[in-house]
């Protein structure tokens, strides 16, 4: 009887690739566990949880993702100065209206592991408010949810 070994992904064996999502229409929350998977490298036959072996994904037309039921106007986004006193509150609607690529950032920076770990996994995530983005050297796959 032969034994079988748990194989750790090491990190000069690693391929990353380059994925694009739009998220023109599509709900904020399936939108960011997909894109924390692939963070993550849960797609891949390697997935190693203490390895960052996950992806880049490009996620473009932040600006048109859906908020379903009444998200838009209830859920409160809070940030703190630094400051005694100075806890800022907006709604999905105003940071949507300011800032459209902050709320998949949060979205996906809360499915990420705490940690140096997911902060590493964090910076291939780039988002970017309109179609467009400078990424086109890398040709980035179209991902799909």
């Amino acid at each position: 009887m032969t034994e079988l070994k748990t194989r750790s992904v090491k990190e000069s064996e690693i391929q990353r690739e380059w994925w694009h999502i739009s998220a023109a229409g599509r709900p904020l929350g399936r939108l960011a566990a997909r894109v924390a998977a692939v963070l993550r490298g849960k797609h891949k036959p390697c997935f190693t949880p203490n390895v960052d072996c996950g992806d880049f994904v490009i996620v473009t037309d932040a600006e048109k993702v859906l908020l379903t039921g009444r998200k838009m106007r209830q859920k409160t986004y809070y940030r703190h100065t630094g400051y005694p006193g100075h806890l800022k509150s907006q709604t999905a609607y105003e940071l949507l209206a300011r800032r459209p690529e902050r709320i998949i950032e949060m979205a996906v920076k809360g499915m990420l592991p705490k940690g140096p770990l997911g902060r590493q996994m964090f910076r291939k995530l780039k988002v970017y408010r309109g179609p467009e983005h400078p990424h086109a050297a890398q040709k980035p796959k179209p991902l799909e949810i």
